[in-house]
């Protein structure tokens, strides 16, 4: 468990990054870890709609459903101790970086395409794969949110590692975005 803080006043830990690139499984793990309640904002997108993501998506479109997004980020969210996995295009719109970075340290994780492939190939709640050529599908979203993921918070790849090593690489990203936090400022030269 982090070190920084007492767990249930150290920061949150947000994981952004595009969906199969494992933000829910290291999140539970992290969260179980660190004996500190897991979230996953999906999850409360579709407590909040009281219906699933790919029937927002059907029925509502893809506007409204980043709407619901943005609603559980300011208002269901706890201000901290909580491991957090985010949805796929959570930190893309406008100004949702900054608010999500507001709610505690995000690491974005990234992974290859293959990889995301072979991890969401089946799964029916993924609408924005539904496609004829999912590969090509993910090639795309992933260059229009890649600058968006690169600025939301601190990049770690996930392609070739377990989840035992994740968990010690995102350890330490906290635990270093937590002390420089709490660094006072230097004080200004005279």
């Amino acid at each position: 468990m982090p070190s920084s803080a007492h767990k249930d006043h150290a920061p949150n830990l947000l994981l952004a990054g595009f969906m199969g690139t494992g933000k829910s499984a290291l999140g539970r793990q992290l969260a179980k870890r660190w004996r500190r309640p897991f979230l996953d904002t999906d999850e409360l997108v579709e407590q909040l709609a009281g219906t699933t993501i790919a029937d927002i998506f059907a029925e509502h479109g893809e506007e409204h459903f980043r709407a619901l997004e943005r609603k559980v980020v300011e208002s269901m969210l706890p201000e901290q101790g909580a491991v957090i996995a985010c949805g796929g295009g959570l930190v893309v719109p406008s100004g949702m970086g900054k608010l999500v970075r507001s709610k505690g340290v995000v690491v974005t994780l990234f992974a290859s395409v293959d990889t995301i492939l072979r991890r969401t190939s089946g799964n029916s709640r993924r609408p924005l794969l539904k496609s004829d050529d999912p590969e090509a599908r993910i090639r795309e979203l992933m260059k229009k949110r890649e600058q968006a993921y690169l600025q939301a918070g601190i990049a770690v790849y996930t392609d070739g590692r377990s989840l035992q090593q994740l968990c010690v690489i995102v350890e330490r990203v906290y635990e270093r975005e937590v002390r420089t936090a709490l660094k006072p400022p230097k004080p200004p030269r005279r």
